[in-house]
């Protein structure tokens, strides 16, 4: 699939009614071809799609025509919503350096919402769970404007060259794809078709955008100072201390090429990211929490090294939570960083460099991440990463460094790895790691089988490692057929072994998954599962303080039944049991949420989950709560309050943000935060606080 790019002097005006005259010198793409529910089959309703550019921006001009206007799926309006991707929308991708691994993807609706997200390695990572690969929080500069029509809907986009990265030559083609949601219909129609088992996000199934000359980023100098002023209030023993906050910093972007970026930050501040949802954790290993963090999430898929699976992490070499956050989630001041980031011909290059501050009595750190790869065929690659953590003016020191290879000789078949060595200071000692992982996915299969080998002394300090000293086997199959009867669009019957030993063979955990998932053609989902799951216990583990598990060989099952409803509904939610043994005892786990779209501005979400344990040693229940409000007042401006109990800590927490985008890349944040005991009576600290940013570009 192939359409010529034109270019205009002056480009339409972004205000989605592709009333302007420009538009008619496009070529028109029209013809679209079904994934789901129907694979090869033509849309079932007409889309064009025309596509412009100038010396500035290209342009995307959208006519969506559908012959049920009045039953579009259209309730949500805030930027960067999960429910975007399961309402009616036009998504975008583009492969700026046509290496058919990598792309910037963008999702309109058409209420005017607005979803980005940057793609690395085709957003593989396994399926179940949001890739690493797909960073969904890259906050890109682009505009988009939609109206409703009687006929369907429209939309004008239009993306600066300044937010993207591409090579510097005079004339160029990218990889292009475009996927037309319709949700009523639980359909979704390609430009350029992608197998089933993929999504818009494999590049490499792309078509292409030729032509484009004489295209610039500009000078791209983008200066982005911030304010942040606010008081915190923390109650001491019945009297309140305190204390009032007020800074400034600068965030810096420079295009030293078209395709590479440096970034600079001082005196850094997060006021404006969210809080962590709160969580109970019942294992013997620490639960992995997503970065939310505006500065490290940039291009954060370049500096991606260790294992796929975005459910069962064992080892991700780069872990930017290590990063200006001490083990308990509280912030540590960040003085400045810089990032280089980019491409030179077929070799990536990412650096990054940050400098905190003392704080909790420890002194400030230096973190330097250098990794380099190499594409060597389509989709394969060979790098290497270095990482330094080094004590400010102290002797604590540690590094990692490590080889990554993949290899893709085939569309459907990937092999991908890596060997790693730890040195830390006074440990003693150096460590070695390794992961090697074979897949197959395709339509019909998704097999893999992987293999990680991390040792006693393996310590890569500024990653995510849950467990060492153990050598683990994994081997997965799952098969998709399709019935075509009683409302059953695909059935998902897999079975998976997990097989973990000590260095020395001796067996410590051994993990059968069997499960039969069911998606249905009303965009509802159901699963049953059951796991039999074997474990060592060397030592005693404290599933709480009080209650604690003696040594010893342990074996145990888990049964889940699990619903979701489809989220595209105006009223949706999920429910799941799962009756379980659990090492000497049993154990309860009930999930439950609800969500309502009250109207296209106001959503509301109630979740809870519940475990009842009941051990010889002790019993105890574990609840966690949380209410999600949401208010978009436009695109741009948008509230969101979240409430959560968890009652291990008796603990109530609030936090409200109002964050209103005045002009492109500049905001205005408003945030409050409060922590409640004792039911909802004592407020023991909260804080309130105004950051404002604005975006000056060359």
């Amino acid at each position: 699939m192939e359409v010529p790019a034109v270019r205009v002097e002056v480009g339409p005006v972004i205000d989605g009614r592709l009333d302007d005259p420009v538009w008619q010198e496009a070529e028109l793409i029209d013809e679209f071809i079904q994934q789901e529910p129907f694979e090869g089959a033509p849309a079932s309703e007409r889309t064009e799609v025309r596509v412009l550019y100038d010396a500035e921006r290209i342009y995307f001009g959208v006519r969506a025509f559908d012959s049920e206007a009045d039953r579009i799926v259209a309730t949500e309006m805030r930027r960067n919503a999960d429910r975007i991707l399961q309402e009616d929308n036009i998504q975008i991708i583009l492969d700026t350096y046509m290496d058919s691994r990598s792309g910037y993807m963008f999702v309109t609706t058409p209420l005017g919402a607005r979803l980005e997200q940057q793609i690395s390695d085709e957003g593989e990572g396994g399926r179940g769970g949001v890739s690493s690969n797909v960073n969904r929080d890259w906050d890109g500069v682009w505009e988009a404007a939609t109206q409703r029509t009687d006929d369907g809907w429209t939309a004008e986009i239009a993306i600066p060259f300044a937010t993207l990265r591409f090579p510097g030559t005079e004339v160029q083609s990218w990889g292009m794809n475009l996927m037309r949601n319709m949700a009523r219909k639980n359909e979704q129609a390609y430009w350029s078709p992608v197998p089933r088992g993929y999504g818009l996000s494999r590049v490499s199934r792309a078509g292409m955008i030729t032509g484009l000359h004489s295209i610039r980023g500009g000078r791209d100098l983008r200066i982005k100072p911030f304010a942040v002023g606010g008081g915190r209030w923390e109650s001491n023993g019945g009297e309140w201390d305190r204390s009032t906050q007020s800074d400034v910093g600068l965030d810096l972007r420079y295009g030293v090429t078209a395709s590479l970026n440096l970034d600079l930050t001082l005196n850094t501040d997060f006021a404006q990211a969210e809080v962590d949802d709160e969580q109970v954790n019942l294992t013997r290993f620490p639960l992995f929490l997503p970065e939310r963090r505006e500065f490290f999430l940039e291009n954060a898929g370049q500096f991606n090294v260790g294992t796929l699976s975005s459910s069962d992490r064992m080892a991700d070499l780069f872990f930017t939570r290590r990063i200006g956050l001490s083990e308990a989630g509280d912030p540590v001041p960040i003085l400045g960083g810089a990032r280089l980031t980019g491409r030179v011909g077929r070799n990536n290059l990412a650096f990054l460099s940050v400098q905190t501050d003392e704080a909790f009595g420890n002194r400030g750190e230096n973190f330097t991440v250098a990794r380099y790869s190499r594409e060597i065929a389509n989709r394969s690659r060979v790098g290497g990463i270095f990482i330094n953590r080094s004590e400010w003016g102290g002797d604590h020191w540690n590094r990692t460094a490590a080889a990554d290879l993949t290899l893709a000789p085939h569309p459907s078949f990937t092999m991908n790895g890596f060997l790693a060595g730890t040195a830390t200071a006074g440990a003693g000692g150096n460590g070695t790691g390794g992961h090697l992982r074979a897949a197959w996915l395709d339509d019909r299969w998704n097999v893999y089988a992987e293999y990680t080998d991390l040792d006693d002394d393996f310590n890569p300090e500024v990653g995510f490692v849950p467990r060492t000293g153990i050598r683990t086997s994994k081997f997965h199959i799952e098969r998709t057929p399709r019935p075509g009867r009683w409302g059953v669009r695909v059935l998902e019957p897999m079975y998976n072994v997990t097989y973990t030993t000590d260095q020395g063979g001796r067996l410590l955990s051994r993990r059968h998954h069997y499960m039969v998932g069911s998606r249905w053609d009303n965009g509802s989902t159901f699963i049953v599962w059951y796991n039999d799951y074997f474990e060592r216990l060397d030592a005693p583990f404290a599933v709480r303080p009080e209650i604690v598990v003696a040594a010893g060989d342990y074996r145990f099952g888990e049964w889940r039944f699990w619903y979701m409803s489809n989220r595209a509904a105006r009223v949706y939610g999920s429910l799941s049991y799962a009756p379980q043994t659990f090492f000497d005892g049993t154990r309860t786990d009930l999930n439950g949420s609800l969500g309502v779209r009250v109207t296209p501005q106001l959503a509301t979400e109630a979740g809870l989950s519940r475990n009842e344990v009941e051990l010889p040693a002790g019993s105890f229940n574990a609840n966690v709560g949380s209410f999600r409000v949401d208010y978009a007042l436009s695109p741009e401006m948008m509230l969101r309050s979240v409430t959560q109990y968890n009652s291990l800590t008796e603990q109530w927490s609030s936090s409200a943000r109002f964050r209103y985008t005045y002009r492109p890349g500049s905001d205005l944040f408003l945030v409050y935060d409060n922590v409640r005991r004792d039911g909802l009576v004592e407020i023991r600290d909260h804080q309130f606080l105004v950051k404002a940013t604005y975006l000056m570009g060359w």
